[in-house]
C-alpha cells in the first residue's frame, strides 16, 4: 500500500504536471470554448480515464523486470530519466504563447466526445512511455509488491486528472481569456515543468 507522505508528494508533482498547458489539457481547453462546458467536461473525462490503459502497462511491465531482470530494470531506469530530461529541456526552451486550435468539429454527442478522448490518450505511445518513467519514481520497493504501488498511483494520476480535466472542461471560457490576456503565464508554466521533469529524470538515473 502506499504511505500518506509518498501519496501526497505523488500527487503534488501530478496535479503540477497535469495543469502545465500540453496537448491533452489543450485539447480540453480547445473542447470547452468551442463547444460548451458539458462537451469539454465529457472530452477531458475521456482523456483522464485513457490513463487507466497507460498503468496496466506499468504495472505489468515494470514488476515484471523488478522481479526478472534487475539488468533491465536498470536500463529501463536509464531510458525513462533521459526521456524526462529531454521532456525538460523541452518545456525550458518552450516560448510559452500556446495556441488553442479554433477549428471545431461537427456537433457530436457527450459518448462520442468522452470515448474520442478516452482513445486520443490510450493510444499516444509518448504518454505510454512518460507513465513507464514517472510512476516508479514514487515506488518504494521496500514497501512490497510494486505492482500493486503503481496501480495505485496510477488511480491516483487518473482521479486527480479527470477533476482537473473535468473544471478545465467547465471554465474554458473564462480560462482561455486569462491566457490570452497574459501569454507569458503559459511561458512559466513551461519553465516550472521543465525544472520538474529534469529533476525527477535525473533524480531517476542517480537513484540506486
Amino acid at each position: 500500500m502506499l504511505t500518506l507522505s509518498q501519496s501526497l508528494s505523488f500527487l503534488l508533482v501530478a496535479v503540477l504536471i497535469t495543469a502545465t498547458p500540453g496537448p491533452d489539457n489543450l485539447m480540453v481547453l480547445g473542447m470547452g470554448m468551442s463547444k460548451g462546458r458539458r462537451q469539454g467536461i465529457a472530452f477531458g473525462l475521456g482523456c483522464a480515464l485513457g490513463c487507466l490503459s497507460h498503468t496496466v502497462l506499468a504495472a505489468i511491465g515494470v514488476s515484471a523486470l523488478v522481479a526478472g531482470s534487475p539488468m533491465a530494470f536498470t536500463l529501463l531506469k536509464w531510458v525513462g530519466g533521459l526521456y524526462l530530461v529531454w521532456l525538460g529541456i523541452q518545456a525550458l526552451r518552450s516560448r510559452g504563447g500556446t495556441q488553442m486550435d479554433s477549428a471545431s468539429e461537427r456537433s457530436q454527442t457527450l459518448r462520442g466526445l468522452f470515448a474520442k478522448g478516452l482513445v486520443a490518450n490510450a493510444i499516444n505511445p509518448k504518454v505510454v512511455l512518460f507513465f513507464l518513467s514517472f510512476l516508479p519514481q514514487f515506488v518504494v520497493p521496500s514497501q512490497g509488491n510494486v505492482g500493486l504501488q503503481l496501480g495505485l498511483l496510477g488511480l491516483l494520476f487518473t482521479a486527480q486528472a479527470a477533476v482537473l480535466f473535468a473544471l478545465l472542461g467547465y471554465f474554458a471560457g473564462a480560462i482561455g481569456g486569462w491566457l490570452t490576456r497574459r501569454p507569458r503565464a503559459g511561458l512559466w508554466l513551461d519553465r516550472i515543468a521543465g525544472m520538474v521533469f529534469v529533476g525527477l529524470g535525473l533524480r531517476m538515473i542517480m537513484a540506486r
